[in-house]
């Protein structure tokens, strides 16, 4: 791989992040909504008894983690769109640069902007409801890395679809995300779901990640054996993601389909 290649597809999309308003809005209104709402929601809560629970923390701090695995997503799927919505995709795919180079390029242009709004998210719920996402310590970094790595991996399979089967299939950008929520026990224990439900949230990373965010929150432990599962889990689900992007590209390199995409 060659760095000044990865370099230019990321100053690519940062300088046209400053320069285009919904770009800016995508990047923080949509957090900033989130936060506001659900910290509102969990002050009603506390203050009519439910305190003991911790709602705030659960609340807020499953709504900061769940965004990083939003913006992760997003910043992938909607970073490849762009460049079919400009007519660029020709452009780069028929340069010197590989598939590794751009999905590469793809995933540290999505974690710097991660960084970016996982940082304004902080320190708003700590202005605005003197919630602290550090409480979380050093469990912080485990929750975040696979949070980010299981939306890279779903962003790819959306990446992956699009490119195969054309524009019309643009809605799996934004709703794959949306598919996996209520199994993923993001606002509540597992064990609220159905018997067949809990199963497939088991075989999700980031169940093990809300899951353990609960204990943290409640123990101050958290399962060693779990979050070793949500990493294997991650891995195995990376590598199959960008097999089946290099399997779809290929396809339609193949087939001559990469023009009618655009």
């Amino acid at each position: 791989m060659k760095f000044h290649r990865i370099n230019a597809i990321i100053w690519r999309h940062i300088y046209g992040t400053h320069r285009t308003l919904h770009r800016l809005v995508d990047l923080f209104y949509w957090p900033t909504l989130d936060l506001v709402l659900w910290g509102f929601m969990a002050t009603y809560f506390t203050r009519a008894g439910q305190s003991a629970f911790n709602l705030m923390a659960f609340l807020l701090g499953a709504m900061i983690l769940w965004g990083i695995l939003i913006r992760s997503q997003q910043d992938v799927s909607i970073s490849f769109m762009e460049e079919v919505w400009s007519r660029n995709l020709l452009n780069i795919f028929g340069s010197p640069l590989s598939v590794p180079e751009f999905l590469t390029a793809t995933f540290l242009l999505s974690l710097i902007r991660i960084i970016i709004v996982f940082a304004f998210m902080g320190l708003l719920s700590w202005l605005l409801y003197a919630f602290n996402i550090l409480t979380f310590s050093f469990y912080l970094i485990p929750f975040w890395l696979n949070l980010l790595i299981f939306g890279w991996t779903i962003g790819i399979v959306a990446m992956a679809i699009i490119l195969r089967f054309g524009q019309r299939f643009n809605f799996i950008a934004w709703s794959l995300p949306v598919l996996i929520q209520p199994v993923s026990a993001v606002f509540y224990p597992l064990s609220v779901l159905p018997g067949f439900l809990q199963k497939i949230g088991l075989a999700l990373p980031t169940t093990y990640v809300f899951e353990g965010m609960r204990q943290v929150i409640t123990t101050h432990q958290l399962s060693i054996s779990h979050l070793a599962l949500a990493f294997g889990l991650n891995l195995l689900y990376l590598i199959l993601g960008c097999l089946f992007f290099v399997i779809m590209y290929r396809s339609v390199r193949k087939k001559g389909l990469l023009s009618k995409l655009e």
